[in-house]
């Protein structure tokens, strides 16, 4: 009898270890990865896509340098009357999340 519970104890203790590993969420989260190798290129390079969601996001903004990297994704550095920003969008004119 005594094998019997030391048995059931032991079945009952791995069990609560498999459904304590079900309940603790995990906490990784996903984020784009976006190159920070950029070369500068001519702000007159840039593709007509993202000059035109650039437009689109920000009526008066002026795009000041812009940079590019392997993956075709853009950096562009703009400004908005006494304002700075930097801004990422690939080559869509989709834009990127830092």
């Amino acid at each position: 009898m005594k094998k019997l519970a030391i048995s059931a104890a032991i079945l009952l203790g791995s069990l609560s270890i498999s459904a304590i590993a079900a309940i603790i969420p995990n906490n990784a989260q996903t984020t784009v990865s976006v190159q920070t190798e950029y070369t500068e290129i001519s702000t007159d390079v840039v593709p007509a896509a993202v000059k035109t969601a650039l437009q689109t996001a920000y009526p008066n903004a002026k795009l000041e340098k812009a940079y590019v990297n392997d993956k075709k994704e853009y950096k562009l550095e703009i400004s908005v009357g006494d304002q700075k920003a930097t801004v990422y969008s690939d080559v869509n004119g989709n834009w990127l999340k830092i």
